[in-house]
């Protein structure tokens, strides 16, 4: 079950705060939270913040859930504009120079994924049970395993034999 946290007006720009949530996407909660503390950018303080708080929501609902054997990443996190303070700042020659104020809208999802049968997870749990598994059960698998045969060019053979057969 997913979680969602948002964070509003936020005044760093827009593309700064977006480094850092390309940063985290994908990513199990657990890394990104270790990435988010040692990261130099501001914008990470409030993103791992943002992300705790979605991890606050998410125990909400599952409240007979463990977080950690729930297995959570971080699905969705997206940056949106928010408003801009338009400020003008003087300029010489009696002229103003526009300065925009620009602020931004973070959504962060957060769900516990589900491991395919076929997946990576899937085959190393399949790999374990199967070292549990008495030993004399998986040798006759092995050897039923078919051979690899090699391919070899045969143009050369086919070019001699061509040649006698003409002779």
């Amino acid at each position: 079950m997913e979680a969602v946290a948002k964070l509003r007006n936020v005044p760093t720009s827009p593309r700064k705060m977006r480094l850092v949530a390309g940063l985290v996407r994908g990513k199990s909660v657990t890394r990104a939270l270790s990435l988010l503390k040692f990261e130099a950018n501001s914008g990470a303080e409030r993103v791992e913040k943002l992300l705790l708080s979605a991890l606050a929501n998410w125990q909400q609902k599952n409240e007979d859930e463990r977080i950690e054997d729930a297995n959570l990443y971080i699905k969705e996190i997206f940056v949106d504009e928010g408003r801009q303070l338009k400020r003008l700042r003087p300029a010489p020659q009696g002229r103003g120079h526009r300065i925009r104020k620009r602020s931004n809208h973070v959504t962060l999802i957060i769900d516990s994924k589900v491991e395919a049968i076929g997946s990576r997870q899937g085959l190393k749990d399949a790999a374990a049970k199967q070292e549990t598994a008495p030993a004399a059960a998986a040798a006759p698998a092995a050897e039923a395993a078919p051979k690899k045969t090699t391919r070899r060019s045969t143009k050369k053979a086919d070019t001699q034999t061509a040649a006698d057969a003409t002779e």
